[in-house]
């Protein structure tokens, strides 16, 4: 072997010889003879083939080669699972199994040694090698268990973005994902660009050594994978883009659409559709619809919103109100199954980027015909309500109709006519006194959800404050003001209108839904909240400590003198702990009653967010799941069918309701169980991609800002804690950041211990200890730039 794989035969042998598949005899390697494990061993190396994909367009997800026939480990072997790999980026990772398992606590472990050939994000086969006991006191629990990767099932990185480096053994690219643990290699001439072969070919030749081009060194590109990892031998690409140099205004959202495969680029077909169905509303259009151009129907978004998908209307009424929910018909546009369908259903949802977004829709939909800009006629599909004084949906009626937006308002000046500002209330004049009714419908309808229980989460988020040349100046946080708290109640009020007439009615749908949280996640939240003084208010969820009755045992030895004595030890009563009993009910009620006595009180950002923290993630799916959150039996998305292509779906589905009034929805369905279920699973894959990449980019802006202002002093709020050292929230800014751990004890001198109990790093011992805990003051200094997590780092000043 002469090229770079050479380097990792002594590791390939190793590895082999530590699996059983080969033996060491008088410095030579020969295959292990045992039949029985060589077959079992040699089936699995063969099934993990099938994740291998060659060649292929950048952007498609790996499809699986047919592997050679071979036996297969049953799918029925109870210590076999199949989930998603989370590797990280010291060697090991986790297997997240695609359904809960009982016999599991929490995700099953990946030494490094036993990944194999899986990359960060594979799904793959993995088998339980070995289980730990379960943590002490936990009755009935089970341990952390250990395993390997047999096989890998499906390929998450079709490509993969990082920096390109010329090498002396040969080119490679390194990953900006850290979770990514081989370089790629780059074979002679596939780092050429067709813009470079262009180049090359108009360079004159020199000599028979490969050239090299400046701007090509230490670049940002985009790699296709011709060849995965396989054997212990690296993967190969080629590439496909060079996007810039690090550090370049824009490349850093270039680098996260690639980094998390956001599906940016329209093919033609799609946009010549797009074009195509952007034709101005017709008058056969018009009269088949019911017309509510009459009525000063407004939008209401932010100031730099673009597309509109949603206009409201509220008049008062002698029994109570009218709300009217007009939502873009963006079904009218996009046919099902055609090309323009498929690109949305494959993007899922925008995706949105402090200065950019990536629209599921082409423009000419999504800021053109589909958007409901004022003073234009626009179709929708309409949303009217009657209620009661209390808020009580008493009527609703759905029907295709057509608007003209009075005026494109802003949550800002919605706001200042509520608060009567005599400027803006005087430019408003018309539309002033509907906003005041707008208002006192909303309380109405917060106050009816705040008796079913539901749950009001008012975190901030920070927002990038930016000068003329698109460079950051600040970072504030978010404020939710009460125009948006209206609009919010109207559209929540019509998700379930919706999601309630399409259940009754019998029709598949997709649902957004909120499970109950897990029974660990509330025990874990309410010992976090005992260390403020607050509980749950759940019986029996708490730990109790019993005293046993005669009962006595030694006292717990200091460091370093355990086994200096075996008897004469100073007793103390034997106390039993008994965990708080999994088996509890808790109700959305629970967590409400907690937010009321929180509000307003120092602890309220910390233990808001550990709340969220112990909830699950909302989803989409075809079962009528509820919304633990909002303390609803049936919800679903209907108000977004610009950004979001469940919505779409839902949209699709009314339609074919209302036009087989008399038929039974199992009939009339427009889609199928196993199509929906496609969709839910994919939309929902494609909202946590999009999250994702939306966190990682305002954390790398973040710390492009602070990288202006290390060694400025501030102060802040410990937030999180955790063994490598905790989080903190600045008070002038809105920024978060770690000071590790190792940064405290060599600030104090002395070894620093994350406390487990009470979620505190100790510092020393005795009456001159530290102890740092959630929701401590403290005083920070900015230290340093974290280069491969781009995280800011903070150092305590002394």
């Amino acid at each position: 072997m002469r090229h770079a794989g050479r380097r990792a035969l002594p590791k390939i042998l190793s590895r082999l010889a530590h699996q059983g598949l080969v033996q060491e005899a008088r410095g030579r390697f020969q295959l292990q003879k045992d039949g029985a494990r060589s077959k079992e061993k040699s089936s699995e190396r063969q099934g993990g083939r099938s994740g291998e994909r060659q060649g292929g367009r950048p952007g498609e997800r790996a499809a699986a080669p047919p592997s050679e026939p071979s036996p297969k480990p049953s799918v029925r072997d109870p210590h076999l699972l199949t989930g998603r790999l989370v590797a990280h980026r010291d060697g090991y990772g986790f297997v997240v199994p695609e359904t809960p398992r009982r016999d599991l606590d929490g995700d099953l472990f990946i030494p490094p040694d036993q990944l194999g050939d899986a990359m960060h994000g594979d799904r793959v086969m993995a088998r339980i090698e070995q289980r730990r006991p379960p943590r002490p006191g936990v009755s009935g629990g089970v341990g952390r268990a250990e395993g390997r990767i047999v096989r890998v099932l499906d390929r998450a990185h079709p490509s993969v973005v990082g920096l390109f480096h010329y090498g002396p053994r040969g080119n490679v690219v390194l990953p900006y994902e850290a979770r990514i643990l081989q370089e790629i290699v780059i074979p002679p001439g596939e780092e050429l660009t067709p813009e470079l072969q262009a180049k090359l070919a108009a360079q004159p030749a020199k000599g028979q050594s490969a050239p090299r081009f400046p701007e090509l060194d230490g670049a940002v590109v985009n790699v296709e994978l011709t060849r995965f990892p396989r054997g212990g031998v690296a993967p190969a690409g080629r590439v496909v883009e060079v996007l810039g140099r690090p550090g370049e205004f824009g490349v850093d959202i270039e680098i996260l659409i690639r980094k998390h495969h956001l599906p940016h680029r329209f093919p033609e077909q799609v946009l010549e559709e797009a074009r195509r169905a952007a034709r101005p509303v017709n008058d056969a259009e018009r009269d088949a619809r019911r017309d509510f151009r009459h009525l000063p129907i407004v939008t209401i978004d932010g100031e730099t919103a673009r597309d509109f998908d949603d206009a409201v209307y509220v008049e008062r009424r002698p029994g109570g109100w009218h709300l009217q929910v007009h939502i873009a018909d963006v079904a009218h546009y996009v046919q099902r199954d055609s090309p323009l369908d498929r690109e949305a259903r494959l993007r899922g949802t925008s995706v949105y980027f402090p200065d950019r977004a990536v629209p599921m829709l082409p423009e000419e939909l999504s800021n053109g015909i589909c958007s409901l800009n004022p003073r234009e006629d626009r179709l929708v599909m309409s949303v009217l309500l009657d209620l009661d004084h209390s808020g009580e949906i008493t009527s609703a009626e759905f029907t295709p109709g057509v608007i003209r937006s009075a005026e494109r308002m802003t949550y800002t000046d919605v706001n200042l006519v509520l608060v009567r500002d005599a400027e803006v209330t005087a430019r408003y004049a018309s539309l002033a006194e509907h906003f005041l009714a707008m208002r006192d419908l909303a309380v109405i309808l917060n106050q009816r959800r705040s008796r079913r229980g539901s749950m009001d989460f008012d975190l901030p988020e920070p927002v990038l404050t930016f000068d003329v040349e698109g460079h950051i100046t600040g970072i504030t946080r978010s404020e939710r003001n009460m125009a948006h708290r209206l609009i919010e109640e109207f559209m929540l009020t019509a998700n379930q209108a919706v999601a309630q007439y399409l259940e009754r009615r019998g029709f598949l749908s997709l649902h957004r839904v909120h499970e109950k949280p897990d029974p660990k996640k509330v025990l874990e939240f309410e010992e976090l909240a005992h260390a403020f003084g607050y509980s749950l208010g759940v019986p029996g969820l708490s730990e109790r400590l019993i005293p046993v009755r005669h009962g006595r045992v030694a006292a717990p030895a200091r460091a370093g003198r355990g086994a200096q004595r075996s008897s004469g030890v100073r007793e103390r009563p034997m106390v039993v702990s008994l965990p708080g009993s999994q088996e509890f009910e808790i109700r959305p009620q629970h967590y409400q009653r907690l937010t009321l006595k929180i509000a307003g009180k120092p602890e309220e950002r910390i233990l808001s967010y550990l709340m969220l923290r112990s909830l699950k993630q909302a989803r989409y799916t075809v079962q009528p799941l509820g919304h633990f959150a909002l303390a609803f039996d049936q919800y679903t998305h209907f108000t977004s069918p610009i950004r979001r292509y469940p919505d779409l779906v839902v949209h699709r589905v009314l339609k074919s309701a209302l036009s087989h009034p008399d038929m039974p929805g199992a009939d009339a369905s427009p889609y199928h169980l196993g199509e929906l279920s496609g969709i839910s699973a994919e939309s929902s894959e494609a909202e946590r991609r999009a999250d994702a990449a939306e966190r990682e980019l305002m954390t790398w802006k973040t710390a492009q800002f602070m990288e202006q202002h290390l060694g400025e002093e501030y102060d802040a709020l410990i937030i999180s804690v955790q063994k490598f050292g905790f989080f903190v929230e600045l008070t002038e800014i809105f920024v978060e950041g770690l000071v590790p751990i190792n940064r405290l004890e060599e600030e104090t001198g002395e070894r620093c211990l994350y406390r487990e109990r009470d979620h505190a790093i100790v510092s020393g011992r005795g009456g001159h200890a530290r102890v740092w805990r959630l929701g401590d003051r403290v005083r920070v200094v900015a230290d340093r730039i974290d280069p491969i997590r781009r995280r800011v780092e903070f150092a305590l000043v002394t």
